[in-house]
């Protein structure tokens, strides 16, 4: 009797076959200009996958490397049969990689790990066994946040605590994107289409039963971090205006106490002038109030242009990504050949 299950991949448009109750576990790697430390990384992974009671594949997302990344992870497949490379047309950014990447999974639950060795591959099998024990998301924390300046630490705090205040959804703090996804969580999560991305957020967003598992982050292994101030900011407004409207509640609230204020003011000029004459008032203070309502109007029409330049976006309704090349692990092209 033939157990067979015939699966179909939509995203990868490839059928693939697995024994009945088989489990796979996919690891989605993105990757950018990371050449110098994909071996290591390649090699503790593997390690780490070989001990598992798991079929597993690893999906590395090449995002538009301009080094020898892609041929470095083109190397690897023709050693490794379980590696599979999703090379997009260009780079998109670290959020539309990994979405790009969960898009080819074929495993019962996925892991989003970064390449640099920051989060240790090891961890992969705390993740499983937490899985296993029935839990949909288990999300590492880190406990220790080695090889990190001060300055980034403490802005990396302050944004898990605004967006615990502010967001929508429940971000847990210090938890990066280095976590374990099961299917019906991956299946959740491929509904959620929208161009600006904040996966993070996402991750929280479905919901389901999650659990944490801390660990200690360490130094960057080889090549330079790919994450300067500028674009953690812009990551942390992209987080901040996907997943709650507050800074549009802010500019209303501000506009109303600043009219407030002005209103107030004006009565107290009104009513000193008529109990103690008229008065020439003076430039200095008419200058202040002046730039101050053209500078709260400026900053209230930018929070408004945020918002109305992601609808701007959504709306052309383009795709996430554009993909150039896939290619499957070696093991399912044998296993779709024989089903």
């Amino acid at each position: 009797m033939n157990t067979a299950v015939k699966i179909v991949d939509s995203r990868a448009d490839r059928p693939y076959s697995v024994k009945a109750r088989q489990k796979i576990l996919s690891v989605v790697v993105p990757v950018y200009n990371e050449t110098d430390v994909l071996p290591e990384f390649h090699a503790r992974l593997s390690s780490v996958l070989q001990k598992l009671d798991l079929t597993s594949e690893i999906v590395y997302v090449n995002d538009g490397s301009t080094d020898l990344s892609l041929h470095t992870l083109r190397e690897l497949r023709q050693k490794d049969s379980s590696v599979a490379i999703v090379n997009l047309s260009r780079n998109f950014g670290k959020e539309v990689a990994v979405t790009a990447g969960l898009d080819h999974v074929r495993g019962d639950a996925a892991v989003v790990i970064d390449a640099d060795l920051q989060d240790p591959p090891e961890a992969i099998s705390l993740l499983v066994e937490k899985w296993r024990e029935g839990y949909d998301v288990v999300y590492a924390t880190r406990r220790e946040r080695l090889g990190e300046t001060w300055l980034k630490k403490t802005t990396a705090s302050l944004f898990y605590r605004v967006m615990r205040r502010l967001g929508d959804v429940f971000i847990p703090k210090d938890t990066g994107d280095f976590r374990l996804l099961n299917r019906r969580c991956l299946d959740a999560l491929s509904t959620c289409r929208e161009r600006r991305r904040f996966m993070k957020g996402l991750f929280s967003w479905v919901g389901f039963n999650q659990v944490s598992v801390p660990y200690d982050r360490a130094p960057r292994y080889a090549g330079s971090t790919k994450w300067n101030y500028w674009r953690l900011w812009n990551l942390a407004i992209e987080g901040i205006t996907s997943f709650t409207i507050a800074p549009l509640k802010a500019a209303m609230y501000c506009g109303l106490l600043t009219a407030l204020s002005a209103f107030l003011y004006g009565a107290f000029i009104v009513g000193r002038t008529l109990l103690m004459g008229r008065e020439v008032p003076g430039y200095a203070s008419l200058m202040t109030v002046i730039l101050f309502m053209a500078g709260a109007q400026l900053i209230a029409m930018g929070v408004i242009g945020e918002y109305v330049g992601r609808i701007f976006i959504e709306v052309k309704a383009r795709p996430l990504y554009l993909l150039d090349e896939y290619a499957p692990p070696e093991w399912a092209l044998v296993r779709s050949e024989q089903g």
